[in-house]
């Protein structure tokens, strides 16, 4: 199973996202040049675990929710925008990220003490991906309005493992489908 562990964000925030989404795909060449994800999958990654035979996800499991317990709930907001290179347009969080990191970082150890070998291992960035580009896009306007975006805060209250279908038709737009498969509470006990 292709996995990951994450934070997603309440229906109203994404809908207040959505609204400001909905301005940047109505530029000339919005569509054509960006792969726009869907509101239904955004979501902060914490770990990405990629393929995960059926056998580890019960250890993985237990140790999630062991971070999820030392991790109290914290306040957490979308806010302003930016890029990967010319390949991922994204928009950030304000809030208590630094607990967010920690619990990517604790989702992370999570993942190797479960024998979820990660081929690299990269600093965490708090994003959410909004489009992927396709071509030669110029994403610095996109970026430019992403960064008056200040979104509602709300209480991160839980850690997901999430697993992602990958699209297997062919059909152009097609999108990976995400599946929560376990939700446990934030508790905060050290």
């Amino acid at each position: 199973m292709r996995l990951f562990a994450a934070v997603l964000p309440p229906a109203d925030a994404v809908a207040e996202l959505g609204s400001a989404v909905g301005g940047l795909r109505e530029r000339p060449g919005a569509e054509r040049g960006l792969r726009w994800t869907d509101p239904s999958g955004w979501h902060f990654t914490l770990a990405f675990y990629g393929e995960v035979a059926e056998d580890v996800v019960p250890e993985l499991s237990r140790r999630l929710e062991r971070s999820a317990r030392r991790t109290g709930p914290f306040p957490l907001s979308l806010r302003g925008g930016g890029r990967f290179g010319g390949r991922a347009l994204w928009v950030g969080a304000a809030g208590e990220v630094r607990t967010l990191r920690l619990l990517a970082e604790r989702a992370g150890a999570a993942g190797r003490r479960a024998g979820v070998v990660r081929e690299e291992h990269r600093g965490y960035r708090a994003h959410l991906t909004l489009a992927r580009a396709s071509g030669d896009v110029d994403l610095t306007p996109y970026v430019a309005s992403l960064d008056r975006f200040a979104g509602r805060t709300w209480t991160v209250a839980d850690l997901c493992l999430v697993r992602s279908r990958l699209p297997a038709s062919g059909v152009p737009g097609e999108r990976p489908r995400y599946e929560v498969l376990q939700r446990w509470p934030l508790r905060g006990g050290g």
